[in-house]
């Protein structure tokens, strides 16, 4: 079983890539560095569940799609 922060990273990266967004897309929408949209999407950094709802409004999803 993968980690959960990898297989969350993992979705980030698959939603961002089907809305055909870049991480500086993403980072811009969530007022973040670039890098860290790519240190959530490695699985090397968590994210606050705060974030992780912004995240999920700036994909356009919900948070399950997140974290099924």
């Amino acid at each position: 079983m993968a980690d959960i922060s990898v297989k969350f990273g993992k979705t980030v990266k698959k939603i961002r890539l089907e809305k055909e967004m870049s991480q500086g897309d993403l980072a811009k929408i969530l007022g973040v560095h670039p890098t860290y949209i790519s240190g959530i999407e490695r699985g090397v950094r968590n994210m606050a569940l705060k974030n992780i709802e912004k995240l999920a409004k700036a994909l356009g999803v919900d948070i399950g799609s997140l974290i099924k």
